[in-house]
């Protein structure tokens, strides 16, 4: 089917366009890098030490020295100062106890003295007091005592009375015979006849018991002592 086709038609000539060619030289297929192998993780380098100043260093340990001899001197000082103190301590007791001690000795002293004294005063008092009595109940006995005919110069014989503390005679014994039974019995009986002395009711116990509750009396022509 033609549609308005002209009539005449025209040569169209066409010309040839030439082309340049060149070589074009390709590039080769490139090819996929192998994988790379694991690298070592490489260590950090250390840091790098500061730069030591000797002058310094010395002059610290010098001084850390001098701190430790100063600290140590303190220390001695302060331990000399314990042990002084408490020798000082151990001195004072010491003073303190002999101080006690002559305390305690002058005082028992002085109480041994004043007991010594007052028993002394005692003994004079109870001395003077049993005298008193020695001579009552000698002069009851002389007043009972009736001398034998066979009684000669020289004769002596020493009883024992017993005595309760009402005074009264309780016993009496023979310690010493002149040799003479009949001298011997007149002296006995001398002793009983006089049964009691009521005098003695009216001593001290602790001298009756000191003193009476025995009584040596002997006898002899000349006289009679107790």
């Amino acid at each position: 089917m033609f549609v308005d086709w002209p009539s005449e038609s025209k040569r169209v000539i066409m010309q040839p366009q030439y082309i340049e060619a060149k070589l074009v030289e390709l590039a080769p297929k490139k090819k996929a890098p192998p994988p790379k192998a694991k690298q070592k993780a490489k260590p950090k380098p250390a840091p790098k030490k500061p730069k030591v100043d000797l002058a310094k260093k010395k002059r610290e340990e010098k001084k850390r020295l001098a701190k430790i001899a100063a600290q140590k001197k303190a220390d001695e000082k302060k331990r000399l100062e314990q042990e002084r103190l408490e020798q000082e301590r151990k001195e004072q007791e010491l003073r303190r106890q002999q101080q006690e001690a002559e305390r305690l000795r002058t005082e028992t002293e002085f109480a041994e003295a004043l007991a010594a004294e007052q028993a002394l005063m005692n003994a004079q008092q109870d001395e003077q007091a049993a005298n008193s009595y020695r001579q009552l109940i000698q002069q009851r006995l002389s007043e009972n005592w009736s001398r034998p005919p066979s009684a000669r110069r020289g004769m002596e014989t020493l009883i024992r009375i017993r005595l309760v503390p009402t005074g009264r005679v309780v016993g009496v014994t023979v310690l010493k015979s002149s040799g003479d039974s009949a001298f011997d019995r007149s002296v006995e009986q001398a002793a009983l006849k006089a049964e009691q002395f009521e005098e003695l009711q009216g001593m001290e116990p602790r001298l009756f018991e000191k003193k009476f509750r025995q009584v040596d009396v002997a006898f002899s022509p000349e006289d009679l002592r107790l």
